[in-house]
């Protein structure tokens, strides 16, 4: 059975196919714009658009390339070529040959060689901590003066308004690529963008999850080459980059909207429909379809129609775009938006591709669960599920909705750490453990601090576990500065800029002269467990066991383990100095052991009676 590759011709290239001296029909676009040869998959789909192009019929002679078949959906003004490419097809310029209505056309096709094996695709995992930032909100590297040209291809023009929250305020990539030192000398090993790909929407849509084109990145943020630059300069200082895709929903302005491809290429696409957000329907076994079909086939929200995954050819459209930004832009893993309101059982598939293609990649669904089981459920390879999801990387929404309170809240039998430690016990439920993003925040939630804290003990013990436990780490673009604040209102407030990368900006936090004590402080310490994380302690905080005792008196104490090498952490949740037996903790701690605190930087003798200061973070390492 062949192995289906779409190779679609449709919103993009360049590429312009002449009908003769009048040249009344023509194609308009090439989707995907390129391809390659000795791919895994050798069935490619290629989806034209064009004013009637699809009563044209096409032909090619190329060797090792053969037409396997031409699909026309509603529309006029699409047509789908399903191209066989052999193993030992060379690459080169393919030139299609077309009528319609009677006249002669050319069409020229580019197919070149792979520049990378399959295998040297890593992808993240828990040897990474990833640093989530808004490309908009984060750096601005291009000049004012530029602005209208760039936006000269755009149907909506956005002005920059810093004083509007939920207005573009101007970052870019090239921003982003002038402070890749800085988060290289902060310590984190990868960088997760929000979306930059074109949302080409009235409001603006500065957060880019409302796409209007797949294969171009946003002008406003600059162009395809540089994005593959800001790659290649981040690989440069072995940092990994994460690419945010949204397969759920496209952005209203989309020209798909005005032009579907086929009736089903939408959800409910009068937009009558939008979701109950209730992501218990897709397990729930008692589920109506009525409540079903309104979780993943409502749209979003107005502005985001929801796509048909259901519909093959849309499907396999969206598996070759992953495939393209990876093959042409080095990427080292996909963050996918509203996972689980898209079809189960397409994206199961999509990611099977990606996997085929590239067996070391890694990909994160958004799976916004408040109990484990719930996230579980989307893990490759759980016994929860009926049919295997197929997704390596879940997320851990977990802290994001019980985080704060945890961490703060003086210990009980039922509270704060306690809920951490009753949190992590239900990992059996996982296939993989070390394959789950956590986080404390994110751009859709509050930020983990409230406020500005008059002093970093909890803080502290927050990012202490965070960066120590199972998992993926991933911090939000200015926790290291202490950003804080609630979404109430607007979505901005959590996504507000970083101080220093505007012009004008009166002061600039990516310098330590820029920042207060008080943010000195906590980069100062953010900065040294990243580090430390990333180099000596790196093997046994990706891939060590995990061993942990319950909290009492407020003491929590957890190991990490890998052949003769372990760290031991032990946090004191209480806002109260506190003296306690170490009894518990013997078959970890033995009495008279002689450990260094990385945060001091001390040898620390275990005892059989301990005190520990208030909120104090202890990580002992025997190596």
């Amino acid at each position: 059975m062949k192995k289906l590759f779409t190779f679609a011709l449709g919103v993009i290239s360049g590429a312009v196919a002449m009908f003769g001296a009048r040249e009344p029909e023509r194609i308009t676009s090439v989707e995907p714009p390129f391809w390659w040869t000795g791919m895994a998959s050798d069935t490619l789909q290629l989806m034209l658009s064009g004013p009637g192009i699809a009563a044209a019929d096409f032909s090619l002679e190329y060797p090792g390339v053969n037409i396997d078949s031409q699909v026309r959906l509603d529309s006029d003004n699409y047509k789908f070529l399903y191209l066989t490419v052999s193993p030992d097809a060379c690459p080169g310029r393919l030139e299609f040959g077309y009528t319609l209505g009677g006249r002669k056309g050319r069409l020229a096709y580019e197919l070149k060689p792979r520049d990378r094996r399959p295998e040297d695709y890593k992808g993240f995992s828990s040897e990474d901590v990833l640093y989530l930032l808004m490309p908009d909100r984060f750096a601005r590297g291009l000049p004012e003066s530029g602005d209208a040209e760039r936006q000269k291809s755009l149907r909506n023009k956005s002005a920059n308004d810093r004083s509007n929250p939920n207005a573009r305020h101007g970052g870019d990539m090239l921003g982003v690529e002038r402070h890749l030192g800085y988060l290289d000398s902060l310590g984190v090993t990868a960088i997760w963008l929000c979306p930059v790909l074109e949302n080409d929407m009235p409001d603006g849509s500065y957060h880019g999850y409302a796409t209007t084109d797949y294969y171009r990145i946003d002008p406003r943020f600059g162009t395809n080459d540089d994005w593959r630059r800001l790659v290649g300069k981040a690989h440069d200082r072995n940092m990994k980059v994460v690419m945010d895709m949204i397969f759920n929903h496209s952005g209203s302005s989309h020209p798909w909207m005005a032009d579907m491809p086929s009736k089903d290429w939408y959800n409910h696409p009068k937009g009558d429909v939008l979701t109950n957000f209730r992501l218990s329907t897709v397990h729930d076994p008692y589920v109506s379809d009525y409540d079903l079909d309104h979780t993943v086939n409502g749209w979003f929200v107005p502005a985001m129609p929801d796509l048909n995954q259901r519909n093959p050819h849309l499907m396999r459209y969206l598996i070759q775009n992953s495939i393209w930004w990876i093959e042409s832009s080095k990427i080292d893993g996909i963050r996918m938006d509203t996972y689980s309101y898209a079809d189960a059982r397409a994206m199961a598939e999509w990611n099977k591709a990606l996997l085929r293609e590239y067996p070391e990649f890694n990909i994160v669904g958004e799976c916004w669960y408040a109990n484990e089981a719930g996230s579980a459920f989307w893990q490759r390879g759980n016994r929860l599920n009926g049919e295997n999801p197929e997704l390596p990387t879940v997320m851990d929404f977990w802290f994001i909705l019980n985080g704060r309170e945890a961490f703060s809240a003086q210990t009980d039998p039922w509270n704060g750490l306690n809920k951490v430690y009753d949190h992590l016990s239900n990992d059996y439920l996982y296939p993989d453990p070390q394959r789950i993003l956590t986080f404390l925040d994110n751009h859709d939630t509050d930020r983990f601090l409230a406020s500005l804290p008059e002093d970093l003990g909890i803080w502290k013990q927050a990012q202490t576990f965070l960066l120590t436990s199972r998992g993926i780490p991933q911090i939000y673009y200015g926790t290291e500065l202490l950003m804080n604040g609630s979404k109430e209102g607007s979505d901005g407030f959590v996504r507000r800029d970083f101080p220093g990368g505007f012009p004008g900006d009166e002061t600039d936090a990516f310098t330590p002269e820029g920042r207060t004590p008080l943010q000195n402080e906590a980069w100062n310490f953010m900065s040294k467990l990243l580090n430390w994380r990333r180099g000596e302690a790196n093997d046994v905080i990706a891939h060590g066991s995990l061993k942990h005792f319950m909290p009492q008196n407020g003491l929590y104490v957890y190991q990490r383990r890998l052949g003769d090498k372990a760290v031991t952490v032990i946090l004191n949740g209480n806002d109260a100095p506190r003296e306690v037996t170490m009894e518990r903790t013997v078959e970890i701690l033995p009495y008279g052991t002689s450990l260094r605190d990385i945060i001091s930087g001390e040898n620390v003798i275990v005892e059989k009676e301990m005190k520990f200061a208030p909120r104090q973070v202890m990580i002992l390492q025997n190596f």
